[in-house]
C-alpha cells in the first residue's frame, strides 16, 4: 500500500477490526457466562442445601438410608437429575430410583471423594446428551460418606449460546462492512483533494498555471490549495515583471548605446574639425555613458544584496550631516532645472549607526525618483527628525503622485507604475533592501495629483529596532 487512501484503509481496518474483536469476545463470553453461571449457580444452590439437610438431620442414618429419603423427597423436575455415590464412586441412587451399583469415576466425582465441591462437562452415556454436573461430598460429622451429584442437560443452553454466538459474529461482520464503507468514503474525501493539488501542481510544473487548485473545504487542505494557488499567481507577476523588466532594460540599454554610437560614427565620417559638433558628440556620448553606469551599477546592487554579499560598514554618523551634503550636492543641478529643494533638520544631532555610503545611495535615489516626477517650480523638501524611537528622514515632492493601486507595489522587483518612464524598476527596490538591512523601514506615502513622501526610519543605537511584522511608526 504505496498510496495515502491505502495506508488509511490498512490504518482504519485494523483498527475497527480489533475493537469488533474484542467487543465480541466481550459479548460472548458475557453471554456464556450468564448462562452457563446460572445453571452452575443453581445446581450449586441445590447440592449445597440438600448436602446440609443431611448432615444436620440425617446424621445417623447410613449412606443408602440416606440415599432413599433423597429418592422419596426429590422435587419433580425434569430437568435435574440427582444421584448419590459411595466412597468408591459406585451409583447407589439416583432421582429416578435406579441402583444399577454402576461406577462413575468422571473429575468431578473424583474431586468430591477428596472433599471438594467440582464440576464437569461432557457427554452423558445413556442419553448422548451435552451434561453439566456438580459433586458435592456428603459429611458425617468430619469425614465424607458419599458423594452428591446434581446433572443437567444444557442442550438448550448451548442452542441459545450459539444463537447468541452467532447473532454477534453476524452483527460484528456488519458493523465492519459498514465501517469500511465509510472509511473508503472517508479517506476517498481526503485523498481526492490532494489528488486534485498533484495534478494542478504537475501542470504548473509544466508552465501551465491557468489551473488552478480548488478548494473543497476550508482545512489543511483547503489552505494548501489557496497557497499554491498564491503562488501560482506570484510566478506569473514575476514572470511578467521580468519580461516588462528584460523589454525595460533592453530599452534603456538601446537608446544610449544608439546614441553612442550614433553620434561615434558622425564623429569619425565628419572629423575632428567642427569643434561645437565635436564638443556636443562627446557630451552626448558622456551623458549617456553614465546612464550606462547607472543601469550596471542598478544591476550589480540587486545581484549583490540578493546573494547576500553585501556587506555593511556600519559607524555612528550624524544624518544632519548627510542630509546637509545631498542637499548642496543636488542644489546646483536643481537651480538650473527651477526646482526649489528645502532642507531641514529638526535636532541638534541625530547620530545612527549606519553605512554611510549605503545610506547616501539612498537618498540620493530617492532624490533623483523626486526629480523626475516634479516639474518646474516645484518643490522638494528634504528633512531629518526624530520620530519616537526613530530617526526618520523623508523626502518629500510635489509632483504627479502615484495611483493607489500601485503605491503598495512600487517597491517591488523590477516594478514600474508607468512602462514608459525610465529606469530599470530596481532603484525603490534597491532602497528598501538597504534600509531594512540597517533593521530600519522605507515607506511611501503618496497621493494622485498631490505628491509623494517618501520616509526612511531608521533605529537609534540605544533602542532596539523594531520586530520584523510591526510596522514603523507612521508619520
Amino acid at each position: 500500500m504505496n498510496t495515502i487512501k491505502g495506508r488509511m484503509m490498512v490504518g482504519y481496518g485494523i483498527v475497527i477490526l480489533f475493537v469488533v474483536l474484542i467487543l465480541g469476545v466481550l459479548f460472548i463470553g458475557t453471554v456464556r457466562q450468564y448462562y452457563y453461571g446460572s445453571v452452575q449457580q443453581t445446581l450449586s444452590e441445590r447440592a449445597a442445601v440438600s448436602a446440609r439437610f443431611f448432615s444436620q438431620y440425617l446424621d445417623e442414618y447410613s449412606l443408602r438410608e440416606q440415599s432413599r429419603y433423597i429418592y422419596e423427597s426429590a422435587i419433580d423436575d425434569d430437568f435435574t437429575r440427582i444421584e448419590v455415590f459411595d466412597l468408591q464412586g459406585n451409583l447407589v441412587i439416583d432421582s429416578y430410583g435406579l441402583q444399577p451399583h454402576e461406577k462413575v469415576l468422571t473429575p468431578d466425582i473424583t474431586a468430591a471423594l477428596k472433599g471438594s465441591t467440582q464440576t464437569w462437562t461432557g457427554i452423558s452415556p445413556e442419553t448422548n446428551e451435552k451434561i453439566f454436573a456438580l459433586s458435592q461430598p456428603l459429611m458425617q460429622g468430619n469425614r465424607a460418606i458419599g458423594v452428591i451429584r446434581y446433572t443437567t442437560s444444557i442442550e438448550q443452553v448451548d442452542q441459545v449460546v450459539n444463537r447468541f454466538t452467532l447473532a454477534g459474529i453476524g452483527v460484528g461482520l456488519i458493523v465492519i462492512f459498514l465501517s469500511w464503507l465509510i472509511s473508503t468514503q472517508l479517506a476517498k474525501r481526503i485523498v481526492s483533494p490532494i489528488e486534485e493539488l498533484t495534478n494542478a501542481a504537475a501542470h504548473m510544473a509544466e508552465g501551465d498555471f491557468t489551473r488552478k487548485a480548488e478548494k473543497r473545504y476550508n482545512d489543511e487542505v483547503g489552505h494548501l490549495a489557496d497557497t499554491l494557488n498564491f503562488m501560482a499567481d506570484e510566478i506569473v507577476r514575476n514572470d511578467k515583471l521580468k519580461s516588462d523588466f528584460i523589454s525595460s532594460i533592453s530599452h534603456e540599454l538601446r537608446t544610449p548605446l544608439t546614441s553612442i554610437k550614433g553620434w561615434s560614427e558622425t564623429l569619425i565620417s565628419g572629423g575632428l574639425n567642427e569643434q561645437e559638433e565635436t564638443k556636443l558628440g562627446l557630451q552626448v556620448i558622456s551623458k549617456e555613458t553614465d546612464r550606462l553606469i547607472g543601469l550596471v551599477e542598478d544591476l550589480l546592487d540587486f545581484s549583490k544584496l540578493q546573494s547576500g554579499n553585501q556587506k555593511l560598514q556600519e559607524q555612528p554618523i550624524d544624518l544632519n550631516h548627510l542630509v546637509e551634503e545631498i542637499g548642496h550636492q543636488f542644489a546646483a543641478s536643481l537651480r538650473r532645472k527651477h526646482i526649489h529643494l528645502v532642507v531641514e533638520t529638526k535636532e541638534p544631532q541625530l547620530i545612527v549607526h549606519a553605512d554611510r555610503n549605503r545610506l547616501k545611495q539612498v537618498l540620493v535615489n530617492l532624490l533623483d525618483n523626486a526629480i523626475k516626477f516634479t516639474s518646474e517650480e516645484g518643490t522638494i523638501r528634504l528633512s531629518a527628525g526624530k520620530e519616537e524611537e526613530w530617526a526618520a528622514i523623508k523626502v518629500t515632492d510635489d509632483g504627479a503622485g502615484i495611483p493607489e493601486d500601485s503605491l503598495r507595489r512600487v517597491t517591488d522587483k523590477f516594478f514600474k507604475a508607468d512602462s514608459r518612464s525610465p529606469g530599470s524598476g530596481l532603484g525603490l527596490s534597491i532602497c528598501k533592501e538597504i534600509v531594512e538591512q540597517h533593521n530600519g523601514a522605507l515607506t511611501v506615502y503618496s497621493k494622485l495629483g498631490v505628491g509623494t513622501t517618501v520616509k526612511v526610519s531608521l533605529p537609534f543605537p540605544q533602542f532596539p529596532a523594531l520586530p520584523a511584522e510591526s510596522p514603523p511608526p507612521q508619520g
